[in-house]
């Protein structure tokens, strides 16, 4: 399993928001993690990433225990975040975006991610090389951190609310895009509200509820079981 997490805890000092989350992604799959405003979903990519620090449970990625390691060594071992709300360098220009993230990992005979691929993937970054972050429409944006994640080379590429705030026009090119980097193999936890577009795309769906994981199953199984969306998701 590319990552196992196994009855994580974690909060904000005396906050406690997660309590005891479980859930595993395999090599080569797509796994979203879905639930209402303020369940934790964020917060267990966080965990994940050891930007919120799990006070109990364990978490395993790429075979190794990281529930105690710091960001930037979750990140080496290969996890790409693109983080809620974009975050990228809104004072570096695209070129400078890509270009500090870039880390070749050896892909053993695959294709890596280069800034030329990236900008093949995403060809309006091409067109934006010298703008800075500021210059951009949110949907350029979420295309610059997606692929600024790319460019880390990711064994697991971690989406929180992969489409939040953009046109229908840009959603439908993300999740294409989406659709295409599952084509290549790339294992994929994303976080979204549309449901309909997640199914398209995911293998595997968790449905998070005030900081627990309260279902869980494949594509097939949540089309099958309307009440799911109907306690879990609705508004």
């Amino acid at each position: 399993m590319l990552l196992s997490a196994r009855g994580v805890e974690a909060g904000y000092g005396a906050a406690k928001v997660l309590f005891g989350v479980s859930l595993d992604i395999a090599e080569g799959e797509v796994a979203t993690l879905i639930g209402r405003n303020g369940m934790g979903k964020t917060t267990t990519v966080r965990a994940l990433i050891g930007l919120a620090r799990a006070s109990a449970g364990e978490i395993e990625f790429c075979g190794e225990r990281v529930e105690k390691a710091p960001p930037h060594r979750i990140a080496r071992l290969g996890m790409g975040l693109v983080p809620e709300g974009r975050r990228i360098f809104p004072n570096l220009t695209v070129r400078e975006n890509l270009a500090m993230a870039g880390i070749d990992r050896g892909h053993g005979g695959g294709e890596p991610w280069t800034f030329e691929r990236v900008l093949d993937f995403f060809p309006r970054l091409g067109e934006r090389l010298s703008n800075s972050g500021t210059q951009l429409s949110g949907g350029e944006q979420q295309m610059l951190a997606i692929g600024r994640a790319l460019m880390t080379n990711p064994r697991l590429l971690v989406l929180d609310e992969a489409t939040e705030g953009l046109a229908p026009v840009i959603r439908d090119e993300i999740w294409s895009r989406l659709g295409a980097l599952k084509r290549t193999g790339l294992s994929i936890l994303v976080i979204d509200k549309e449901l309909e577009a997640l199914c398209e795309l995911a293998d595997r769906h968790y449905v998070i509820e005030k900081g627990e994981i309260v279902w869980k199953g494949t594509t097939a199984e949540l089309l099958a079981n309307p009440g799911v969306h109907e306690t879990y998701l609705g508004v």
